[in-house]
This record gives C-alpha cells, structure tokens and sequence, in this order.
C-alpha cells in the first residue's frame, strides 16, 4: 500500500470535497480516500498493483475536479552552533538555499536553527548539514521535542564556556590595562614596578604586555578562525570586524616591538595590546550576558516540553512493561495510576476517573472520565487507575503539535523583521569601507598612522550589527511563548505583526459566543402541573430523542436529578414534535404548529411565548389530555466571558459583529445580550467567507473567530483567523491563531500581545538603528573634527556589547506581560 497526497482545484464547499472522494473511492485498489476542503489536498492509500497515480488523477477529474501531484517537501529545524552575528545567519541561508530542492531556507540567529524546506528525493539532509560545515559553522542534531534535557545541557555548557573564557581574558587584560594606563595618567600617580618603568626598560615593558595579550588572543580565538574564514569566503561577519581591528592592533604593535629592538625606544608609545585584550575581554562579557539572555526567551518551549511523562506503563502479555516515552506504539495498552501523567493521547477502555487538563486547556477543575472518553498525554490523573488505548503517538500528540506550533511561530519571520535582514545583509562589507575610508582620510589630513589606526579600528568595533539581528526574533520568541503559558497560540510572525492592526472581529454565534450546546432557561406552567413534574413529563416523553432540544431537556431533568418515567407510547410528528402517552395520559410536545393542529387553546401563553421568542429562545409547548400545561423554553446558551470579552475589544475601538444561520430574530435577541454592533443573520455556511470579504471590501482589517468545519474558509479569507480550541481540526488548521482555552478574553489578549510584541519589536529596531548610526560617525572621529574628542576602540567595544544586551533585556521585558482578566 502507498500513501499520497494530492492538490485537489475548483472545490467551493465541503459537498465539492465528498464528491471527490466518493469518484476515488470508488477506484479499484483504493483503501481509503479523504479529501481536505479546508486545505484542498487529498489523501489517499492505494494498492500499486492495481491503481496509479495518473488513474486516481482521471477520477477526480471526472468529478469535475482538478488533482496536481504535490511536490515531497520536508520541513526540518536544524540546531547551528558557531553563529556570532545576524551576517552569519545570512551566509547560512544562502549556502543552503543554493541547493538543489531547497525551497526556502530561514535562519534564525536568536534561536540559533535553520528552518528548511526542502525536497528529499532532490537532496538530502546530510547534505544540507555538510553546507551548512563547509559554510564555517557546525550543523547539531536535530533533537526530539522530548530531549529538553539535552538542549538545557547544551546551552548551559555553551554559557559555562563563554564565562571561563570571559574570566581567563579578563584575569590577564585588566593587569594589561593597568600597566598600559599607568605612565599614560602620572596625575593619578598610579603605581608601576620600578624594572617594568617603560621609559627606563621598553623593550621588557613591551614583551610583558605581549605576553599578558596573547592568553586574552586564545580565549578569543574564535573570533579569528571564525571572522577571517568568512572573509576568505567573502561573507563577512561581526568576527570579522573583530579580528580585523585587534588584529590591526597587535600587529602595529608587534612592529613597534621590532622598531624598539632597533634602539628606537619612543615607539613605547605605540603599543596597542591593551585595545586588543580590553575589547577582546569586553565582547566575551558581551557574549555571555547574550547567551544567558537568550536561554531565557525559549523558556516557554523548555516549560511546554517538560510537561511530557519520560516513560510509560504498557500492558503487553499480561504483564506491565516500563518503557521510554518514544517507544510507544499507536495501540498499545497503557496504565496510569493516581497521581501520574498521562503519557500519550488515546480513548480509555477500563476505569474511572478524573483527569487534570489544565495544561491544555487551562480549566482548573479536573474532568471526569470514563471508557470510551479521551484522554491528553501530559494531562495528570487524580483519583482513579485507568486503562486507555494509545491513539496518538510522538509527533502526532496534542502537546507535540503545541510545542511544534510554538517553535515554528518562533521560529518565523515577521514582516517588519525583513527589513532589518536586509540592513544586516549589507552592513558588515559597508563598515570596512567606512573603516578605511575614514582612516585614509584623517591620515592624508596630517594626522599620524597611529591615529589612523585607532580611527580605523574603533569603527570597526563599534559597527557590529550583533543588535539589529537579534531586535526581532528575541521579541518573537518571547511573545509567541507567552502567548502559549496564557494558552493563546500565535501560529507566526507575520499573525502576530498583523493582529493589532485588526480593525473589525467576526464572531460566528454557536459554539463561539454560545455554548454550541441547547439548555432549558425557562419553564411556565399554566397551573396544571408544578414546574419539576413539567419538566420531568417532558424529559420522560424525549428520552431517548435524538432532536438537540429533547437532549437539551432531558439533560436539565437530569440536573434536578428527576426521575424518568416510563412511556406506554410513542410518535414522532416530523417538524412538529412528539405525541406520547404516559401514566394514562396522551401529551403533545412541540412547536405552536403542533398546537393549533391538535386545537390546543394557547391564549393564556400567547404573550410569554412572544417574550421568551424575543429573547433569542425557542419555546416548546405541553399539552396534557388536551389542555394546554406549559412552556419549556431551550437556547444556546450565551458563554459566561462572551459579553466580559465584546465591552473589552470595544474599549480597544474594535467593531464587533457576528455571523450565523439563525434567523433575524434570534440572533439579535444574542447580539443584544452581548453588546454585538452587527448582526450578519441567515447566511449559510458556504457563505461565511464571502460576508467576510465584503466587510474586507470596506478597507478593514477583518478577524474571524469560529470552532466549527464550516467556519474553515472564513477563518482562511480572514485578515487574522482564530479558532476556539475546542473546535475541530479544520479550524484550527485553517487558523492564525488558536485560543486553547476556549476562552473568548482571550481575543482581546491576543490582540494585547500582538500590540505588546510589536511595540517591543519598533523600540529594539529603533535603538539598534539609531545606536549605529550615532557610534559610526563618533568612532569615525566627527567630534575631533570640530574639536571635541577622540573615540577610544575600547569604549567602542564597551558600547556594541552593551547595545546587544540592552536590545535584550529590553525584548525581555515582554515576560511582564498579563493577560486582560
């Protein structure tokens, strides 16, 4: 048997999508067909022998169709280890992009992974992990979400590291330092060995500060294999301006050793090892502070994969087997007891018990289970042993899809990040010829080599564009988790740039704004029979009924905990309602056409069937031998955060309006309940996508919120498309966002951290922007220009680490925000 998946064209509604699987199934060596309206593709298991591809084409076709072969593409994340700077993320991206059946390729330096997309049968993944080697940095192992230890180890080590370096280079630069400044600053009077004075001992002054240089040049001696590979590969990075300017630095100060061996012992004031060591040692500060930054904006994956149970119970032969989460089949009987995490997502077949899934759903109290009812790997069982039958395994898991939502949201790019890529693509070949250009033009102006040079290496230092490559993805990664600790999913980048700018929020009525499910609001008696025994006649009449406001009423004579009486006779009136004998009586329950046909007098609850109407609800009448008895009046019943949520986004000034197939009335008794501005009554589900293009074509930015397969297409026209967690599959499929609480406050949360995260995002560009623009032209010498002073190469190194912290710390600030209560 082999699997397929196709792209089906000229779909308009889910009756298009059966037909086309029915003309499929129909085929001879066809197991299964399953066509996807939502996302037009359809899948299909076939037996070679007997049916090809091109045969399953001709089918659909023949339904009047189109099906296209979709290319095999693959989407992988590969961990990189060596990037230093938003230009390395850049080379990557086009060594691997130059691939044959690479579609896209995006690097992201702040989380350190390529997302790939290629095609498996044109390339391969280890050839993609040898481009990315041959490029100069190291391609990880792609690591399983269940392997948060290991990544916590990794980037723990990588932050171990870095520190150690920081301290070895800082141990031997700031002795370097003091004996560099001492006979620079006499007024200070700071004091020096008598056989190191350099003015009585230059040659042995100068050979200590190499030698207190060349410690601090190993522990940095990344910047130099990485920087100077890249340019040899003319791909230059933030390594590169490094090594170019401390190099220049030791260098000129080498040469000044040889000139001070030639018997000229002024040149003691040439040495530069100290700029070298101190901006070495500063950028390694620089580093660590980002390093531990940026372990702390993935924390909310880490959290989300250290829900996931290690091991699992499995019943195999009788007997109970311990085994490692990722050994566990689609099948297998697993054993939970009190207390412990449910490992994967699968159906219980023996026990009760009650499940905490608040992890998921955010709902405190736990839910009561029992066989045949769904249970969520990761959830925690509270009171009772269980059996469940494994349904959903590894990747396929309701906490696997979360984490894979999260990381491919952070893992994205926004609009708004394109243009500071663009910027950090051109950046590092710009800064060399500035470096140059300035230092040639201050040396052909008078000025010495020495000033020259320090010009030259300032600029280099200072220009590192290490702030602009992090001031997006570090708000990015920070938002989008957030969002997933407060249960609101941000599917990318560009769905949280845009869902601020929303202007009008279209809210489908059932199951969105309603409960989705019928309750009984109101019961009137005419006097023949108190409220409870009404209720109870009329539950006892519709056990058994399959009509949602029989259910509805049986379920609110179960909640009085009334008893159910046995019924002697039964007939369904199709459109009407029910005629029922019970205790020696004959009972009528229905609509008013049932009624009047049986000459039912309703003159003494004509004028309380027009209010409860009026109010969105339907009223069914009880007749009891003939005379009339009361009123059940059933609705759908609005949600308790609906109308707390609607006051909220139009404190926002955001227009609200809702979309159903009920009619008029009804749907604005709702509308007028929860403060809606605009009613779209009466539209039919094929319908929903074309109400949301119209209210497009009025210039607004237009999100959609629904739970339902029919709500899919509008969810996909929408500007912003949010679906209810408790949805199904195809909303959410279709959706930008995903509300895992089913918690309609959380709309104007979404928003909230969209506007948040955006704010973070403009505030990071603007300060990595106007910090470079501001320190070029400094360390390029315009205020010694005018007079003013010169910038020293290691206030500059100073200054570019601290412009990458503070962008940072400041995307940092988002783990303050709070959701609208």
């Amino acid at each position: 048997m082999k699997s397929e998946q196709l792209k089906v064209l000229g779909m308009t509604c889910a009756a298009c999508a059966k037909a086309a699987e029915r003309a499929v199934n129909k085929l001879e060596g066809v197991a299964q067909a399953n066509v996807n309206f939502a996302t037009e593709k359809l899948s299909v298991e076939y037996d070679e022998g007997k049916v090809n591809i091109e045969g399953i084409k001709a089918a659909v076709s023949k339904a009047g169709y189109e099906a296209l072969e979709e290319k095999t593409t693959k989407a992988i994340a590969i961990p990189i280890e060596g990037m230093t700077c938003a230009a390395c993320a850049k080379a990557i991206e086009r060594v691997v992009g130059k691939l044959e059946g690479v579609e896209s390729v995006a690097v992201n330096f702040a989380t350190e992974k390529a997302n790939v997309q290629y095609d498996p049968q044109q390339t391969r993944l280890s050839e993609i992990k040898q481009s990315i080697s041959k490029a100069g940095y190291r391609a990880l192992e792609i690591e399983a979400n269940s392997k948060v230890d290991e990544d916590k180890e990794r980037k723990g080590k990588e932050i171990r590291t870095l520190w150690t370096k920081f301290i070895v280079s800082a141990v031997f630069s700031i002795p370097l330092l003091y004996i560099a400044m001492a006979p620079m600053l006499p007024w200070i009077s700071l004091p020096i060995p008598e056989w190191l004075e350099p003015m009585h001992y230059p040659m042995r002054y100068a050979l200590v500060e190499l030698a207190l240089t060349i410690p601090v040049v190993i522990a940095g001696y990344r910047f130099y294999t990485v920087g100077f590979k890249a340019i040899i590969r003319r791909n230059p990075n933030m390594d590169s301006l490094i090594a170019m300017g401390t190099s220049a630095a030791i260098i000129y100060s080498i040469y000044s050793i040889y000139r001070i061996s030639m018997g000229e012992s002024m040149h003691v004031d040439d040495l530069y090892f100290e700029t070298a060591g101190v901006i070495i040692t500063l950028i390694l500060l620089g580093k660590s502070l980002e390093a531990v930054s940026k372990g702390r904006t993935s924390e909310a994956i880490k959290k989300l994969m250290g829900l996931a149970p290690k091991t699992a119970l499995i019943i195999q032969d009788g007997k109970e087997i311990e085994i490692p989460i990722e050994e566990v089949e689609a099948g297998d009987i697993i054993l939970v007891r009190p207390g412990q995490k449910i490992p994967v997502d699968g159906e219980v077949i023996e026990g009760n018990t009650s499940i905490d899934e608040s992890m998921l759903t955010g709902e405190s109290i736990p839910v009561e289970k029992k066989p045949g009812d769904k249970v969520i790997g990761a959830s925690i069982n509270k009171n009772g042993s269980i059996k469940f039958k494994a349904t959903k395994v590894g990747s396929d898991t309701a906490l696997a899809q979360i984490i894979k939502l999260v990381e491919d949201a952070q893992g994205s790019k926004a609009p708004i990040a394109q243009m500071a890529d663009i910027v950090s693509g051109y950046f590092v070949p710009v800064v060399f010829i500035i470096a140059v250009v300035s230092a040639l033009a201050w040396y052909f102006t008078g000025q010495s080599e020495v000033f020259a040079l320090t010009i030259f290496i300032a600029v280099l230092v200072i220009a590192c564009p290490c702030a602009l490559g992090l001031a997006t993805p570090t708000a990015i990664m920070v938002g989008t988790g957030k969002g997933a600790e407060y249960g609101v999913l941000i599917k990318g980048g560009e769905a949280l740039e845009s869902t601020y700018k929303i202007q009008t929020i279209v809210f489908d009525k059932t199951g969105t704004i309603t409960e989705g499910r019928p309750e009984v609001t109101d019961i009137v008696t005419t006097g023949i029979a108190d409220k409870q025994k009404l209720l109870q006649l009329a539950a006892s009449a519709e056990k058994g009924s399959e009509h949602p406001l029989g259910e509805a009423i049986v379920r609110g004579a179960d909640k009085e905990n009334l008893t159910i009486l046995k019924m002697d006779r039964f007939a369904a009136i199709p459109g009407h309602g029910i005629e029922v004998e019970l205790d020696g009586k004959v009972m009528y329950l229905g609509n008013r056409k049932l009624m009047l046909e049986k000459n039912i007098e309703l003159s003494k609850l004509e004028n309380e069937s027009d209010r409860l109407a009026s109010e969105g609800k339907t009223p069914m009448y009880i007749a009891i031998d003939n005379q009339l008895a009361g009123i059940i009046a059933v609705a759908d019943v609005v949600k308790e955060s609906s109308a707390r949520a609607i006051k909220k986004l139009h404190e926002m000034g955001i227009e609200v309006a809702m979309i159903t197939g009920d009619n008029r009335r009804t749907a604005e008794a709702i509308a007028k309940q929860v403060g809606i501005d605009r009613v779209l009554a009466e539209v039919l589900p094929q319908d929903k996508a074309s109400e949301v293009k119209k209210l497009q074509g009025e210039g607004k930015k237009v999100a959609m919120v629904g739970d339902g397969i029919n709500d899919a297409p509008a969810l996909a026209q929408a500007d912003i498309g949010i679906a209810i967690g408790s949805g199904t599959d195809v909303a959410m499929e279709s959706a930008d966002i995903v509300l895992m609480k089913s918690d309609l406050m959380d709309v104007p949360t979404a928003i909230q951290l969209s506007k948040s995260t955006i704010t973070n995002i403009k505030q990071n560009l603007f300060w990595a922007f106007a910090y470079n623009t501001a320190g070029i032209p400094l360390a390029a010498g315009i205020l010694y220009a005018f007079g003013g002073p010169k910038l020293n190469p290691i206030f500059a190194a100073a200054a570019m680490s601290l412009s990458s912290v503070s962008v940072l710390a400041n995307a940092l600030r988002l783990k303050r925000f709070k959701p609208y209560k």
